[in-house]
This record gives structure tokens, sequence and C-alpha cells, in this order.
């Protein structure tokens, strides 16, 4: 996010939730680090639960960055495992297990919102923008649609991230999903 006046609430409250915690931070002292106003606050959060949603817009600020470092023409698999290692070691170094295990049941609630699942993200027109490329080039399986196939990256992305939530962050995040992903992914390639 540039900093705008959102931007710099986003950015703030996120500092302050992982310093202190969801709980112990206040409106007012995201005001405060922001910079901002109360009004300001409210201008475009309706309350500190619905920053939760905002952690999803962070992630693709991350892919952002991310994509400045991969060539699209590269092996589709290898840039899905470097943008999936690259976001969790971010995850496991700013990001407590906690907050996302709110952001997590903020999506299950029936008025909470659906970031993780907004297809006009940054992140699903990176994948799919990867997807389609890897396809073209005869490197990933074309049986399934690209977006059924960004749909079951995504999901199994946001599995992993679930699992170590509940299981309370006792591992590294990072070094399970490379593990994992490149089983799940190997059924993506394309047959020969």
């Amino acid at each position: 996010m540039s900093k705008t006046t959102k931007g710099r609430i986003v950015d703030a409250a996120w500092r302050l939730f992982y310093e202190r915690g969801f709980d112990e931070t206040k409106i007012e002292d995201i005001v405060r680090e922001s910079a901002t106003s109360k009004g300001s606050f409210y201008h475009y959060f309706n309350s500190k639960d619905e920053l939760l949603g905002s952690l999803a817009y962070l992630f693709d600020e991350k892919y952002a960055e991310i994509e400045k470092n991969i060539n699209i023409e590269d092996d589709p698999i290898d840039i899905l495992l470097y943008l999936n290692h690259e976001l969790f070691v971010m995850i496991e170094d700013n990001i407590d297990f906690s907050l996302l295990s709110r952001l997590y049941s903020a999506q299950l609630m029936p008025r909470g919102g659906k970031e993780l699942l907004d297809y006009n993200r940054y992140y699903y027109k990176l994948l799919n923008k990867i997807i389609l490329r890897g396809r073209e080039n005869g490197k990933l399986d074309t049986t399934r649609t690209a977006k059924d196939t960004v749909h079951l990256y995504a999901m199994c992305e946001r599995a992993i991230i679930y699992d170590w939530c509940i299981s309370g962050g006792s591992y590294s995040l990072s070094e399970y999903a490379a593990r994992i992903m490149p089983i799940f992914l190997s059924a993506l390639r394309a047959k020969k």
C-alpha cells in the first residue's frame, strides 16, 4: 500500500498488533502511531476487527515485492515454490499465528470479510499470470482450467497456514511448506 492515510493506519496497526498483540492494541494507539485521527480511522474501518482483513493486502504487497525477483519464463513450479517460501518466511518473521487465526475465523463469519477469496487481489492476478504462462509453454497441466488451478494452489496455501495456526505456530511454517508444496505442485505438472 502507498503511504496514504489508509496505508499508514494499516501499517501502524500491524506493527502494533505484532508488538503488543491484537487485544492489547487500542484504536487510540493505532491513531497515534499512524499520525492520523480517529475520524480518519473510522472513515476507512468500522472497527479494529475490520483491520484484520487488511492482512490479505499486506500479503499482496509482499507478492508485488517478490515478483520483481522472478522471471515469468522460468519453471512455473519453481516460481510458485519461491513465492510460497518467501511469503511464509515473512509470515513467520512478522505475523503472529494468533493474528492469522483471528483473520481465518473472521473469514468464516456470515458478515465477516472474504478478503482471502477476493479474486481481484494482486495475489490471484499474479498466480493467474504464472499459471497461464506455464500452461502456454507446456509445463503445467491443462486438464483443469487456469482458474481452478489458481484456486487449488490458494486453497493449499490456506490449508497449510490454517494447520500452522491450529498447531499454535509450534513448527516452522516455511520448512513444513517446503516439504508439502512440492508434493502438491507435482500434480499440476503437464503429463509427459
